[in-house]
């Protein structure tokens, strides 16, 4: 059975989150605060439609969109503005999984082949009202399309009967209840619409009541029971927290039975406050949830790894992590770490560019401009040709090094971070 997702949208115009493509009466001045309220109540995808009606408004746009890609704790769905691939390039590039092509425009329909070959078919969507269109281009949608989009919920059998592709339903106002009529429908992978973005708060119960009327839904399932589990005295288990993109260690802290269950239910780090005696969610007063990634069990069954995507800071202190009281410590270089080596050079290039220093070599280039840092970098990446053609590896050990030390002075001048270029390559 397909799994069956609750996806709200947001129409994003002038900057803020208004009621509907027909509709510009604001709903949120700040489109990051529902996308922090959809991240809590356990959201499994998000629309954003860009509504923009010139180049500047579309660029101010694809701003705000990159920041609530980088703060939905779930995929989010580019829409709205695509005139050509490049405008889909720069939806991915501004962080969406997917992009979506309006089928009731010819010249979205016309470029849909270009960019399903340029991006990947999965990364392609495809939204329509009439059913027709489908009809009129069923080759081309169910060779290069992935997922549709059906803006009028009165026509899901319609789409049944032309096409078997997945499809999520935009509806504006239904009763929650009709919700699982819609569920029943084989190809409906999700709804989207003003109903669930006027019932976020209810996305929990209402996956709770598909399970039980047994519609698959995402929501965590929990390869063992709590009773699995080596528990200490208290009946309790340790549970290290990690940073699951930079594997800090933010915490620890304990879980019983119902803040175990809890956190598999909701997808948020739940534990059991010792010296309250009371059960207590990360971040219900701040703000700062943990939300679950992962969670791995040792070889004794006595300890809970968590790794999680932090919102803010983990400790109560506002620091990032927990442990930074400094006991002791031996000279070491960070050199088992990569990317660590990397944040840890590109932060002194950063801070070379905030703070100059006399003498600096870093600061020369950023004082001579873009120009000389493009110049030097393409000398180091000729470098590595030649040093390539050198039986000696070391040599293009050095290069490659060059061309890294100039390609991340590069990075700071526009703006760039290393996690938005890992991020790219995950994507990829």
């Amino acid at each position: 059975m397909m799994t069956k997702k609750f996806v709200p949208c947001i129409y994003l115009y002038h900057g803020h989150a208004v009621r509907s493509l027909t509709d510009t009466s604001i709903v949120e001045t700040d489109p990051l605060r529902l996308v922090h309220l959809y991240n809590e109540h356990n959201a499994d995808e998000l629309i954003v439609f860009d509504m923009s009606k010139d180049d500047a408004e579309h660029e101010a746009a694809l701003d705000t969109l990159k920041e609530i890609c980088q703060t939905a704790e779930v995929d989010v769905i580019g829409a709205g503005n695509v005139k050509r691939m490049e405008d889909v390039k720069k939806l991915l590039y501004a962080g969406c999984k997917k992009a979506i092509l309006d089928y009731e425009k010819e010249d979205n329909i016309a470029i849909t082949e270009e960019v399903s070959l340029k991006f990947g078919r999965d990364k392609i969507f495809a939204s329509y009202s009439d059913p027709q269109v489908l009809e009129g281009n069923k080759d081309l949608i169910e060779k290069y399309v992935s997922c549709l989009v059906l803006m009028n919920p009165h026509c899901i059998r319609e789409t049944q009967s032309v096409t078997d592709l997945p499809v999520y339903v935009q509806i504006r106002q239904i009763a929650l209840n009709k919700l699982m009529e819609i569920f029943a429908y084989d190809n409906v992978c999700g709804v989207t619409g003003n109903t669930i973005n006027d019932n976020y708060k209810e996305i929990l119960p209402l996956k709770n009541l598909c399970r039980e009327n047994g519609i698959q839904v995402e929501m965590f399932e929990a390869a063992f029971k709590w009773s699995d589990f080596k528990r200490n005295s208290d009946g309790m288990v340790p549970v290290v927290v990690q940073d699951y993109r930079t594997l800090e260690v933010l915490m620890v802290a304990y879980m019983n039975e119902e803040a175990y269950n809890q956190t598999i239910s909701t997808g948020k780090m739940t534990y059991f406050s010792r010296s309250r005696n009371e059960l207590w969610l990360k971040g219900a007063t701040s703000g700062h949830f943990q939300y679950v990634k992962s969670l791995t069990a040792d070889c004794d069954m006595d300890t809970i790894l968590a790794k999680v995507s932090q919102v803010g800071a983990a400790c109560h202190t506002g620091a990032r992590s927990c442990f930074f009281h400094e006991i002791t410590k031996k000279d070491y270089e960070e050199s088992g770490n990569p990317l660590q080596v990397f944040e840890e050079v590109f932060e002194v290039i950063k801070d070379r560019k905030i703070h100059p220093r006399e003498g600096s070599y870093t600061n020369y280039l950023f004082d001579k401009g873009i120009d000389k840092i493009l110049k030097k970098l393409g000398e180091e990446a000729t470098e590595i040709v030649i040093a390539s053609k050198n039986p000696n590896a070391n040599e293009i050990k050095y290069e490659i090094s060059d061309f890294l030390y100039h390609m991340m002075v590069l990075m700071v001048e526009k703006d760039v971070t290393w996690e938005e270029i890992t991020t790219e390559l995950a994507n990829r």
